[in-house]
Parts: C-alpha cells; structure tokens; sequence
C-alpha cells in the first residue's frame, strides 16, 4: 500500500507525476477548488472584520469523501496543485477540507511536470506559505465586493444578469476609449515624394524618399505643395550627398511570458487567449510520447519572468552548439528591459527537454498542440542564439536643396532568425548601393507623388488587448484569459475577424461604470490595487488592511449610485407597429444584444423583430430613413432601412448636413462634421 499521498488538480497532471513517484506514491486529482465563496450571497462578513465565508463547492463532497479515505491511509500528504497564489490556496482549502491539522503534511511546487523536477520538490517540501494564500483571498474578496455590491445596480439602472468586476470593468472601459476615439477621429491629408532612380552604369532602379526640401521637414499636406515640389524638381539631376555603410543588429527575442506568448498567438496561430491557456495547460500538464510515456512538455504557463534556470540554458546552448555550430550560440544571458515589477517566483515558458523537437514529437500532439509547442520551442532556442546581423547601407540624393533618402539591407549572419522568423524587415533594396560613390551619376526616371490620410490606433485584437493590460499593470498572468472571456460572454463586447468592439449593451455598462463608479474604472487605482495584491504576497501588508481601506469608498458610491443615478434602462416603449399574430402593438425591449421589438402579449405570444432606430437623416443612395443597425455579432454601424436593395452604410452616424465642397454625405465625428469622401478632406464644426 502507497505511504504517500500526493493531491494535485487535473487526472491529467496526475497521470504525468504517477508514473515519476513509483509505488510508494498514491497520485489523486481534486479537480481543482473543493471549497469557495458561495454563488448565492456575497460570501463576505463586512460586519465581522470582512471574514470570507467558504462552503465546499457543491457536487464535491463524494470527491471530498474519496480524498479524505485516501488521507487517513496514508503516512504523509504532499498538496501539490499549481505553484502560483490560486493553487497556494487551493491547497490551503484542501488542507481544512480533508482535515489535515493533526496528519503529516507539506506543500510542493515544481515549475515543470518532469521526473527530476518532481522528485526534487518532494526533498524540498514546506509548510503553506500563507502569503499567497492572503493575497489571492484578497483578490477574491475585493473581486466579490466590487461584482455583488455594483451589479444588482446595473440590473436596475439596465437589466437582470449583467456583472461589473475589478477588472474586467477597467478592460471594457479601455475597448470604449478605444472605440470612442476611433469614432471621433479627423483624417488629416498628407503626401509622399518618391523618386524612381537608376545609378548610371546600372540596369536595377530603386526608389528614395523625400525627406528634407529647402524650407526644412518634407511635411506635405496638400496637392498644392506637392505641385509645387514637382514643378521645382522638374528636370532634376541628383547628385550623391552621402552614402554611408554599416552593420544593423537584430537582437535574439526574449522567452515567451503569458502575455507575449498570447499576443504572439494571436498573431501568428490566430488563437483566442483562452484556446492559448488550454492548450498550454495541456502541454505542461502531461502528454505520452513514444519512449517516454507522460511528460510534461513546457513550464508552468502562467509567469511574467524571462528568467531561465542555469540548467536549461547551459542544455540549449549546448544544443545549439552541435546542431548550428559555435557561432550560433547567443552570447549573455538576457533579461526583460522593462521597468515594472516582475514576479520571479517561475521561469519564462520554454520546453522542458530541449532535444524534444517539435518534429520528433508531432506524432504525438494534436494539431493545434503541435502549433503551439513549436511557436514556444522555437521562441526559447531563438532567446539562446546570437543576434542577426544584416549588412545597412544609407543614401542620400540631393538637388536644390530637396534631399532624397534611401537604405539598403542585407542579411549577412541569421543568428536566431534561423529558427525564428522576424517580421517587418526592410531590406526591399538588397544591398543595391555597393557599387555607388560620390561621382555615380544618378538618372531620374520619374516621381512618384502618393495621397495619404492620417489613420486612427486600430480596434483592440485579444492580443493588442493583453499588451495594453499588462503594460498599465491591470491584472496578472493568471487573470488575463478569464477578463476577455467574461466581457465576450456578458455581450459587453464582440469579436469579427480578430478585433474587438463594443456593443450597445457594453456601452451602457461602460456609462454607468463611469458615472458612477469612477475609482473602480481608473487605471491607476486598478494598477495599484494590483501592487498592493503583490506587497500582500511579500508580507509586507495584513491582506485586511486593504479590504478595510478599500469597502467604506465603494459602499458610499453604491449609496450615492442608487439614489442619485438615472436609469439608462427604458421602460417598454409602444410602438405604432402592430404585431401580426396577435394584433396588438409592439414594443422596444432591452436583450442581451441591444434593442428589439416585441410583442407584449409574451408569453401566450412570442412574435419578436429587429428594432431599427431612425436618425432622421435620408439616405443619400436613395433617399428612404438611415437606421441604427447591428451586425449579427452586435457591432453598430449605420444602413439604409431598404437593405438589401439600397446598399448604403457607414459605420459612423451620417449628419443631415451636406458637404459644401463637393455636395456628398456628411459624417459625425466628435464635435465635427466630416466629409464622408477622404479625398474632399472638408471639415467643419457642429452646428
């Protein structure tokens, strides 16, 4: 019989670990919590000091009954679920519910799933560091004040099954500062020079960029300028002003964090941020390979750390040695350049057996696994190789005081890009000027003179998203993942192609949030609250002292909130349509998706129709009401109400008033009226 009882989370992690323990070792899953706050009440005594009230999460006691045979015949229990603040406290849970005060036992991390780091953790067993375990109380309590106390608000201000959260409510409010400066934003006009040249003795031209003319800055912001600039420069000769050679370094990235390692796979693999934290929790869980059985294929996946253990490095850079040869291998080891505060408790994501190619283990891994072990294979070996280094060469052109530019690359040594690829190079030339000095004749073939409009910052992606979050301090590894998905899941926002909007629902959410809740939706004070959450781990503040000086400001905005705040929510509004079932006229509801219309006999009859508000603009295709429409993914944009026989829309709200320039269709933009043909530019104030 087994002496040793070892608790994890997942069967699948326990499957890994069982076959490293042998038979003196009994390996069994919890499946995650067994206790938490519960769902029905808030789950915390503000009357008595903000104690948490815990109850075993329901359909876990025969789990708990299980566990607690298994703890009465074994010797000593080791709890080693996850080794981050939430699995801190799980195991803290686990140690209450099962009754562990009186029985032999020790907490154990390990930051991958392999025999040596398993084993080792045992030699290195502790007590349950009741730091991690405050702060992520902490984070709950806080997380639970904030969704109970404002979210039966919102179900009165908008309706019944809406939330507000800590953190997700900061991440909304940043998807609607987004989408509200996207929507104000004015294009401004301006042009681009470029000549098409040919070295004389040579049969390849290449083009060079205006970039200084006699008055200064080649700053062009009309057709009339760049006319100007044409008529002076006709019948140009340039001569060579300068040309200059050198090396340009590509320096090795860094190891994936959770957060570049979900921008990156965004990108590249088109994953969603929770389809990322999945298919990692897989790969460091366990997976057989052939010759093997279960192992662990990467480290912990929830880290902000870069840094990378002595052992894994000296393994790569051997690895690199052999397979690339002695100039491949990097030269330091590099550490993140950022000034924020890490949390060095786990390494950076990397494989754990760096001789596990991805090719020699495809066999093994499904297809999206595959992807995902490959992006982080690759990423960490290219982390350990020398930079790249391309061959640069800079031109500059020159007539009457009108400078052109040029730059010229070449890769000379890939380093890490033999593994790793690198976008947006711009070595378009291909080291062209090698043959050019200062007597090369340079013939104009002509120029080329390009209308361009300044562009707005882009819709948030989940990718663009995480960065933002992590660079503002809001939130943590652990939580990014679950923020996204819950605003997608409340409606608050919606996902096409890979941007984010918001919906009519998230904006009023977002308007009440800000109106009411104007602390909780701070950036700032959401970053903080995440230093104090670290301070908590550090010991160097009582996890109470924050809820005590957090509760009192937000019970006084709740207050002031119920008794002050105008419902956004429109009581059931009669229309003059009339229900075709029934005979009685419909009216405007409120649904998870926005406005729609409705019969009022519900239930005994359940006619519904799309809601188009009219904005009392005419469509200028056809002359029939512009209406507020919704893409069937919620997204607002404005059609004309024939469609699909009149094709017209625009995602911004059309104005009455016509352009005085050249007659077309106005559009709003903030406290502007702006031309809805980019190449009029004609801008003008509301009126």
């Amino acid at each position: 019989m087994a002496k040793n009882l070892v608790i994890v989370e997942s069967p699948a992690k326990a499957k890994t670990i069982q076959k490293f323990l042998g038979s003196n070792y009994k390996v069994i899953a919890s499946n995650g919590h067994v206790r938490d706050l519960p769902k029905s009440q808030m789950g915390i005594d503000v009357d008595n000091d903000f104690e948490p009230k815990y109850i075993t999460i329901r359909g876990k006691g025969e789990l708990l009954a299980a566990l607690r045979k298994e703890v009465k015949k074994a010797d000593k229990v080791y709890l080693a679920t996850d080794p981050d603040r939430e699995g801190e406290a799980i195991s803290w849970h686990l140690s209450i519910a099962l009754n562990l005060a009186d029985k032999k036992f020790k907490r154990i991390t390990f930051n991958e799933i392999t025999k040596n780091a398993v084993k080792n953790s045992i030699k290195q067993a502790r007590d349950i560091d009741m730091n991690l375990v405050d702060a992520q109380q902490a984070r709950r309590a806080l997380d639970r004040l904030v969704g109970y106390e404002i979210s039966p608000l919102l179900w009165a201000k908008i309706k019944r099954g809406l939330s507000a959260g800590r953190v997700q409510s900061v991440a909304l409010r940043l998807i609607c500062d987004r989408e509200d400066e996207i929507n104000n934003f004015i294009p401004e006009e301006y042009w681009t020079l470029n000549a098409i040249v040919t070295p004389g003795g040579s049969k390849k031209s290449f083009s060079a960029k205006l970039t200084k003319t006699p008055g200064g800055k080649a700053d062009i912001s009309s057709k009339q300028e760049m006319d100007k600039i044409l008529k002076d420069l006709k019948g140009a000769k340039l001569t060579v002003k300068d040309i200059k050679n050198g090396k340009r370094i590509k320096k090795a990235p860094l190891p994936f964090t959770t957060s570049t390692l979900q921008q990156e796979a965004a990108k590249k693999l088109n994953f969603a941020t929770g389809k990322t934290m999945r298919i990692a929790q897989q790969l460091y869980e366990g997976v057989d390979i052939k010759g093997h059985g279960s192992i662990g294929l990467i480290t912990y996946l929830r880290t902000d750390s870069v840094r990378v253990s002595e052992e894994a490095d000296a393994a790569a850079r051997a690895y690199i040695g052999d397979k690339f040869g002695s100039s491949f291998v990097g030269s330091v080891n590099k550490k993140a350049g950022s000034g924020k505060k890490i949390q060095d408790a786990h390494e950076a994501i990397r494989p754990t057996d760096i001789t596990l190619s991805p090719v020699i283990i495809k066999d093994a891994l499904s297809k999206d696994q595959f992807k995902l072990y490959q992006m982080i294979y690759n990423r960490f070996l290219a982390s350990r190789m020398a930079d790249a280094v391309y061959d640069s060469d800079s031109l500059k052109l020159e007539f009457k005081g009108y400078e052109f530019s040029a730059v010229s690359t070449k890769l000379s040594f890939e380093g890490f890009m033999a593994v790793y690829a690198i976008e947006d190079e711009d070595d378009e030339h291909k080291n062209l000027f090698k043959n050019i000095d200062k007597k090369t004749i340079i013939n104009v073939n002509s120029f080329d003179g390009q209308q361009h409009f300044t562009q707005p910052l882009p819709h948030y992606t989940e990718g663009s998203l995480v960065k933002q979050l992590e660079e503002l301090g809001i939130g943590r590894p652990s939580t990014y993942a679950p923020t996204i998905s819950t605003i997608l899941a409340r409606h608050y926002v919606v996902k096409e192609k890979k941007n984010i909007y918001v919906t009519e629902l998230g904006e009023a959410v977002n308007q009440v949030m800000k109106k009411a809740f104007t602390v909780i939706v701070d950036t700032e004070f959401t970053a903080n609250m995440e230093s104090l959450l670290d301070n908590i781990e550090e010991g160097t503040i009582d996890w109470k002292t924050v809820i005590r000086n957090f509760y009192p400001d937000l019970d006084e905005a709740v207050k002031a909130a119920n008794e002050e705040l105008e419902h956004i929510k429109i009581e059931d509004e009669v229309t003059e349509e009339i229900c075709p079932e029934c005979g009685r006229n419909l009216v405007i509801k409120y649904g998870p998706h926005g406005k729609f219309m409705a019969c009022p006999g519900f239930p005994e009859c359940r006619f519904t129709k799309p809601y188009f508000e009219k904005i009392g603009v005419d469509c200028p295709k056809c002359g029939k009401d512009i209406v507020l429409k919704k893409t069937k993914k919620g997204r607002k944009y404005y059609g004309c109400i024939d469609n699909p026989e009149c094709d017209f829309m625009s995602w911004a709200r059309p104005s009455a008033v016509r352009c005085e320039k050249c007659g077309n269709i106005m559009l709003e933009k903030g406290n502007k009226l702006v031309c809805s043909d980019e190449t009029c530019g004609f801008v003008c104030n509301k009126k």
